[in-house]
């Protein structure tokens, strides 16, 4: 595999925010296709220290999605929101066989999968799905578990989770004062539609049918995240899932424990079923 290989882009949808998908390694010869969806203001580069550690035998798609770090004002602001989730599938030619996706990403990968599930769609059959990764998700099984109060402790957890990740990109170079700020303004690009897409998001979890989403699925999270317990929890829900807790990590496992990330994401691999032909290299 190639690490400083850029990412070959196919052409972007037309829907009016732009997204970008692009294969990282891997070719047209690949048994398994993966697309890597990053969280709210962040980007495809999220990936890159596991994208380089994954096993052979992969292609490799990253997406950079609408609510990346560099558009998630406009994205946020836009009344009218096609299915982006569906439109990033589209964008991989011959589909994904497996989608990882992170934090805000996962929260809307699961909702994907539930309103396909109750719909009575074949998600194996429509997508060529085969297995989802869930990175670091968010996730509260009944609504009174979100009293009054919630709103602002979030808020908190959000600034604390953007601390992190600029934390992880950086090491130690950066203080915490200035890492602090970093973070301030990043919440402030998120902006407020940007925070209240994510609440929204957030806040439907309890009405997600989890029970008929049986594709094989990974939940993935840090054992000092934010949301750890709320992993173990999806994880229980969900009737074909694996959890695994990375011990001393946080909001971003992918990048404080690439090695071990790619070899579990790898092993999760492993044990799928064999790919069929999907339906779109069939047409």
């Amino acid at each position: 595999m190639t690490s400083t290989q850029a990412p070959e882009q196919v052409p972007r949808s037309a829907a009016p925010v732009p997204l970008l998908v692009g294969r990282r390694s891997g070719s047209g010869t690949a048994h398994t296709r993966l697309l890597l969806l990053h969280g709210l203001a962040s980007s495809g580069s999220v990936w890159e220290e596991a994208a380089t550690r994954l096993p052979d035998g992969l292609e490799v798609w990253t997406a950079d999605l609408p609510w990346r770090g560099d558009h998630v004002l406009p994205w946020s602001r836009a009344a009218e929101q096609p299915d982006w989730l569906e439109a990033a599938l589209g964008l991989v030619p011959g589909g994904a066989d497996v989608v990882v996706a992170h934090s805000f990403s996962a929260n809307l990968l699961l909702a994907f999968l539930s309103e396909r599930a109750a719909a009575g769609d074949d998600i194996t059959a429509r997508y060529g799905l085969r297995g989802v990764v869930l990175v670091s998700p968010f996730y509260r099984r009944s609504p009174d578990d979100f009293p009054w109060d919630t709103m602002a402790e979030m808020q908190g957890q959000f600034l604390h989770i953007m601390s992190e990740g600029i934390r992880t990109r950086s090491g130690e170079r950066i203080d915490a004062d200035l890492r602090h700020r970093m973070a301030e303004r990043v919440c402030e690009r998120v902006g407020a539609y940007g925070w209240l897409r994510f609440c929204d998001s957030y806040l439907r979890t309890p009405w997600l049918r989890t029970d008929l989403i049986t594709l094989p699925s990974l939940v993935v999270c840090g054992s000092e995240d934010v949301a750890t317990r709320e992993s173990e929890l999806l994880a229980a829900d969900l009737p074909t899932a694996r959890l695994h807790l990375f011990a001393g990590c946080g909001h971003y496992p992918m990048a404080e424990r690439a090695q071990q990330f790619a070899d579990v994401v790898g092993a999760f691999l492993e044990d799928l079923p064999d790919a069929s032909v999907h339906p779109r290299t069939a047409a």
